[in-house]
């Protein structure tokens, strides 16, 4: 059995040219290669005595047509469509839950969990969210495992002992002064070795040192490295991100406070020659 295919808009335009032509419906089917009976349901259907035949116009027809097949979406103008929302968003049902307490409620088998499942994953409820998110997806729950982050790098040595952005001084917030650094890491394209950047706020002045692996320890003296030339002018506070290579956070602050004692002291240059601590 040969599967029909719709007429295309090129067969129209010859159908149309031989129509005009005065040629009869058999000899337009043998030219084309088509049957009879589909010329006349073609010009039947896109002819009428105030409009001739018109290829352009069977074209549209065909495509508006077109769009009206198929199977219609249950829940596209059902009346429960804002109840499944609400009990999905708001109340976290999942859709068994959902289909159960909507055919209980109505006594009768209105709408089936599968139904609200393809519904979700065809996008029914994702207005509000950004192009390319899991939208309403992401509502699902997942059976027998756990969410995971799929951030990239290693999420073990993670600390919460370092001050935040928002606990740093107003005059570091603002870039009213020198001395305020941020420091972070850059990966080489192969995840070991890196680069560790400290950048003042308000200068945008940049030291950076590359370094062989990326744990705590290596950032750690690397950062010590990049920050012992400086006086405590230069340098009165660090903000490092809360990645696993600042777990040593409290070795090069406290780097900070001893930069600020000596300098007092007048024992600043003998910084170098001090051993890291280490731990």
């Amino acid at each position: 059995m040969t599967s029909y295919t719709h007429l295309t808009i090129r067969e129209r335009e010859m159908i149309f040219l031989y129509h005009g032509f005065g040629f009869t419906i058999r000899r337009i089917g043998r030219l084309i290669k088509r049957s009879p009976s589909t010329i006349m349901r073609e010009l039947k259907r896109n002819t009428t005595k105030f409009r001739a035949y018109s290829p352009s116009q069977a074209q549209k027809s065909y495509h508006k047509n077109k769009q009206k097949c198929g199977r219609k979406k249950i829940l596209d103008q059902s009346p429960y469509k804002e109840t499944i929302r609400k009990l999905l968003f708001e109340d976290q049902w999942s859709p068994e839950q959902i289909a159960n307490r909507i055919n209980l409620e109505s006594n009768e088998s209105i709408i089936s969990y599968p139904t609200i499942y393809r519904s979700i994953y065809g996008g029914l409820f994702d207005e509000g969210f950004p192009v390319g998110s899991p939208g309403a997806r992401k509502m699902l729950r997942r059976k027998g495992r756990k969410s995971v982050n799929k951030r990239i790098g290693d999420r073990r040595g993670r600390f919460t002992d370092v001050k935040t952005i928002h606990e740093r001084p107003i005059k570091a917030e603002n870039r009213e002064e020198l001395g305020h650094w941020e420091t972070d890491t850059v990966l080489g394209h192969r995840g070991k070795s890196c680069l560790v950047t400290l950048v003042d706020r308000k200068s945008r002045f940049l030291l950076a040192g590359r370094i062989l692996k990326n744990d705590p320890i290596c950032v750690r003296d690397m950062i010590i490295q990049l920050l012992s030339p400086l006086n405590k002018k230069q340098c009165k506070t660090i903000t490092p991100d809360r990645g696993p290579e600042f777990a040593k956070y409290k070795y090069f602050s406290d780097y900070v406070v001893l930069i600020a004692i000596l300098q007092i002291l007048g024992l600043h240059g003998n910084v170098e020659q001090m051993k890291i601590p280490t731990g």
